[in-house]
């Protein structure tokens, strides 16, 4: 009991050192994406920078731009195998965090942007809409390293093509100040 004790108050002494503080960043990630119920697309890399803004407590908006590669997927069509190339989607937009904690983040979010996904044949934007949980911690006043995992889908009128993520990066606040 005395050990769960001293667990909270620590988790607790943790998140009260920064919750307070507002700021403007940079950051930088990279991942891998799978694609969701896609027989003609397959598993590729992402990569992308995010530029976090808080300014009221609990509360980051984040607005990001991102580049996936997908990979080639082959499929047996009446015997016969044809090679799809992958997808390439550039996507930007805006999620909102409601981030928890201090040195020791937990935030799920939430966004919406625009998705233009490329391929020989295959030329269009979409709407897209994304959400997901990620882990923070910063070990240094500055500076942070993220992991989360995100659902994503690019909707048009009829369909919509779907994708899972897990990304890793880092961020840096280059300006702080106090926040109500």
């Amino acid at each position: 009991m005395r050990r769960i004790g001293i667990s909270v108050m620590l988790v607790l002494a943790l998140a009260a050192g920064t919750a307070s503080a507002g700021g403007v960043g940079i950051g930088l990630f990279g991942g891998t994406s799978i694609p969701i119920v896609q027989d003609d697309n397959g598993s590729g890399t992402v990569f992308g920078v995010r530029a976090p803004v808080r300014l009221i407590p609990l509360v980051t908006v984040e607005p990001y731009f991102s580049k996936t590669a997908g990979g080639d997927k082959e499929q047996d069509f009446e015997g016969t195998p044809i090679t799809y190339g992958g997808i390439d989607v550039t996507g930007y937009g805006v999620n909102v965090l409601l981030t928890f904690g201090g040195k020791f983040q937990l935030y799920p979010y939430a966004g919406i942007g625009t998705f233009k996904l490329k391929r020989e044949g295959l030329d269009e934007s979409r709407t897209g809409y994304n959400f997901g949980l990620g882990l923070g911690l910063s070990p240094l006043p500055k500076i942070s390293f993220h992991v989360r995992g995100e659902l994503a889908a690019a909707v048009s009128d009829e369909t919509s093509r779907k994708w899972a993520s897990v990304t890793a990066g880092v961020s840096y606040n280059f300006i702080s100040f106090p926040v109500p």
